[in-house]
C-alpha cells in the first residue's frame, strides 16, 4: 500500500520540477533581451551625443552685413481709392429730340466742347416771336414818349389838363415795363437756343453713351446722356490710424507732405503727389481718419475708383544706424541681433528697433556703425557659437549688397 502511494507522488514532483525549470528559463531569456535592448540604446545615445558635440563644435556658415550710418524715411501707409475731383452726369436742359451726338465713348473732351444737339427749330421760332413782340412794344413806347413831350409843351401853354399829362406819363412807364418784359422773353428764347447745344461742363473722360440719337429728351430726365469724369488732376482718399494724427498735423504746418501711390501689391509706384487735406473727424468705428492727396496724373496712371496703396512721407531719420531687417531676431523676452566678434564667435546683443524702409531698419540702441551682424543662418546659432564667415568681403549694411557664402 505504501509503495503504491509513493510511486503516485513521484510523477507529480517531477512535473512540478519541469514546470519551474521552464519558468526560470523564460525569465532568463527575458532578462537577456532587456539587457540587449538597453545596450543598443546606450550605444546609440552615446553615438548621437558624440555626433551632436561634433556638430556643435563645427563652425556654422552664416551670411553677414556691416551696420552703417544712413537715412531712413518714416512713412504712413493706407489702402485708398482714386476719387475724381469732378464726376458730371450731362443732361439736357431743354425738351426736344436728340438730333446729333458729337462725342465717342472713351474720348477725352475739353471744357466747352460740343457733345450733342437738341432739335433747335422750336426755340428758333420762339426767339422770332419774342423778337417781333419786342419790336412792336418798343414802337408803342416810342410813340407814347412823343405824345408825352407834346403834352408837356401844351401843359406849359396851359392848353391841356394836368390829368391828361399825368395819364400819358403813366402810359409811358407802362410801355417801358412791357418792353423790359419782352427783352426778358427774348433773352430766355436765346438761352433755350443755347441749351439746345449741349457742351462739356468740365474736361475729362467720357463714359459709355446713355442715350442714342433720335430719342426725345426732357429736362426732367434723371439718366442723362453721358457721364464725364475729370482725370487731371485727381485725388486719392485713404485712411490712417488716429494715433498718427498729432504728428501729421504738426508736420503739415511747416511743409507740404509727399504722397506716393503704389499698385495693389506695392510692386510699382504709379504716381507722386502731395497731401491736400485731412478730414474733419475720426471714424469711431475704425479709429481712423481720412486723408486726401492730390496727383497731377498727367499720364493717366491713376483711374477713377482704382484701389491703390498710398504712402505718405512723414519724416526722415538722418545719420541713424541701419542694418538689414533680416538681422533682427525676436524672442518672447527681447529683440536682439547676433554680433560677430573678431574671434569668429557670436554674441547676443539686445537692440531697440526703429522705423524701417524696404529691406533695412534703423537701430535706436544696441548696435554701432561698423559692427558685423548675422543676416542669414541665425537659426543655427546661440551665444558663443563659432561661425564660418563668407569667403568674399563683407559689404556694408544695404541688404541688396550682402555677401553670401559660396557653396
Amino acid at each position: 500500500m505504501m509503495s503504491g502511494q509513493e510511486s503516485g507522488k513521484e510523477p507529480k514532483k517531477e512535473q512540478l520540477w519541469h514546470t519551474a525549470l521552464r519558468r526560470y528559463w523564460w525569465i532568463a531569456l527575458l532578462a537577456v533581451c532587456l539587457l540587449a535592448i538597453g545596450a543598443y540604446f546606450y550605444v546609440k545615445s552615446s553615438g548621437d551625443s558624440r555626433q551632436a558635440k561634433q556638430t556643435i563644435a563645427r563652425p556654422a556658415p552664416v551670411v553677414t552685413a556691416v551696420a552703417k550710418k544712413g537715412n531712413i524715411n518714416v512713412y504712413i501707409t493706407g489702402l485708398g481709392s482714386v476719387t475724381p475731383i469732378s464726376t458730371v452726369t450731362v443732361k439736357s436742359r431743354v425738351d426736344g429730340q436728340l438730333m446729333n451726338v458729337a462725342f465717342r465713348e472713351g474720348q477725352i473732351v475739353k471744357s466747352g466742347q460740343l457733345l450733342a444737339e437738341i432739335d433747335p427749330r422750336p426755340y428758333e421760332t420762339q426767339l422770332t416771336q419774342a423778337t417781333g413782340q419786342l419790336v412792336r412794344d418798343q414802337a408803342l413806347l416810342d410813340n407814347a414818349r412823343l405824345d408825352l413831350k407834346r403834352y408837356q409843351v401844351l401843359a406849359e401853354q396851359d392848353s391841356v389838363a394836368k390829368q391828361q399829362l399825368d395819364t400819358q406819363a403813366a402810359l409811358v412807364r407802362q410801355d417801358e415795363g412791357i418792353v423790359k418784359f419782352d427783352q426778358g422773353v427774348v433773352e430766355n428764347a436765346k438761352l433755350q437756343l443755347v441749351y439746345s447745344r449741349i457742351t462739356a461742363p468740365v474736361s475729362g473722360l467720357v463714359g459709355l453713351r446713355l442715350l442714342d440719337p433720335g430719342n426725345i429728351v426732357h429736362a426732367t430726365d434723371t439718366n442723362g446722356i453721358l457721364v464725364i469724369t475729370q482725370l487731371q488732376p485727381i485725388t486719392v482718399i485713404f485712411p490712417i490710424a488716429e494715433d498718427n494724427l498729432p504728428a501729421l498735423l504738426a508736420k503739415m504746418k511747416s511743409t507740404r507732405l509727399q504722397v506716393d501711390a503704389f499698385n495693389r501689391d506695392q510692386s510699382q509706384k504709379l504716381s507722386t503727389g502731395y497731401l491736400l487735406t485731412v478730414d474733419n473727424q475720426i471714424d469711431p468705428a475704425t479709429g481712423t481718419v481720412k486723408l486726401k492727396a492730390m496727383f497731377d496724373n498727367k499720364k493717366n496712371e491713376l483711374f477713377p475708383q482704382q484701389f491703390v496703396n498710398a504712402r505718405l512721407l512723414l519724416d526722415t531719420k538722418r545719420d541713424t544706424t541701419v542694418v538689414p531687417a533680416s538681422a533682427i531676431q525676436r524672442s518672447q523676452q527681447k529683440t536682439f541681433v547676433y554680433i560677430v566678434k573678431e574671434d569668429k564667435t557670436v554674441s547676443v546683443r539686445p537692440v531697440s528697433v526703429g522705423p524701417g524702409e524696404g529691406d533695412n531698419v534703423s537701430i535706436e540702441e544696441g548696435v554701432s556703425p561698423g559692427e558685423v551682424v548675422v543676416v542669414e543662418g541665425a537659426e543655427r546659432l546661440r551665444d558663443g557659437s563659432k561661425v564660418e564667415l563668407p569667403t568674399t568681403p563683407v559689404k556694408d549694411g544695404d541688404s541688396d549688397h550682402k555677401s553670401r557664402q559660396k557653396k
